[in-house]
């Protein structure tokens, strides 16, 4: 099954990749710029647009900060993620603060992931 994109949401993802939280630019350099497996940055899905995309594992990587946490915000990514597993995808998110306080544990399970989903 081919997943859709939204052209319309191109520009605005190009904004996201310059643009990046410095949640997001830690996780991006530090680990997933070279990870060996490709993995995309604002990867725009049907109409959302990914903080991070692994296709090959089908994996969608989110980086929450404290919008996520609210209920608009919680009820949005309910959406959003039920959009994206009907399409095979995992995903897995992650809070600004275990970006910051567990960030190798953060590197250790999405390898782990993408490792698992990729055999």
């Amino acid at each position: 099954m081919q997943i859709p994109k939204d052209n319309s949401k191109l520009e605005k993802a190009k904004a996201l990749r310059r643009d990046m939280t410095p949640h997001e630019r830690k996780l991006w350099y530090l680990f997933l710029q070279h990870y060996p497996v490709k993995i995309y940055k604002q990867r725009i899905i049907g109409p959302f647009i990914a903080d991070f995309y692994c296709a090959s594992a089908k994996l969608v990587i989110e980086i929450d900060g404290s919008q996520h946490y609210d209920d608009d915000g919680a009820a949005y990514d309910l959406e959003r993620t039920a959009y994206l597993e009907s399409y095979g995808l995992r995903v897995i998110r992650y809070s600004n603060r275990e970006i910051d306080r567990e960030f190798p544990v953060v590197c250790q399970q999405i390898d782990s992931i993408i490792r698992e989903r990729r055999s």
